[in-house]
């Protein structure tokens, strides 16, 4: 299998997995966003809580230059780690979320 469409699988199953938990709060419900042509892939949730509404992304990951780009990562879980468990070279991950001057201290690749 083609490593670009092995990191689309992973990380489609990834996103299936965080998307079929629901919120313990509220008429929340998650959904998974995800656009293969652009290699775009979001878990977002949209409701209500209360009277507060309730609109984000939870988890937002990409993939660009034959990378998987950790975009943002809203959960307690270790999701680097995970691609890493599912097949991802470390190298190949790149947490977004920092700055790209720091990339090289997080343990895995630079964007």
């Amino acid at each position: 299998m083609d490593p670009l469409d092995h990191y689309r699988e992973i990380v489609r199953r990834l996103i299936e997995e965080y998307a079929s938990y629901k919120p313990a709060y509220g008429d929340v419900r998650t959904e998974a966003v995800m656009d293969r042509d652009r290699d775009h892939y979001e878990v977002v949730q949209v409701g209500w809580n209360g009277d507060r509404r309730v609109h984000g992304s939870i988890i937002h990951i990409d993939i660009r230059d034959g990378k998987v780009w950790i975009e943002h990562n809203g959960t307690d879980a270790r999701l680097g780690e995970e691609l890493v468990a599912a097949g991802i070279p470390r190298s190949d991950i790149v947490l977004g979320f920092h700055p790209a001057e720091l990339q090289h201290l997080t343990g895995y690749g630079v964007g």
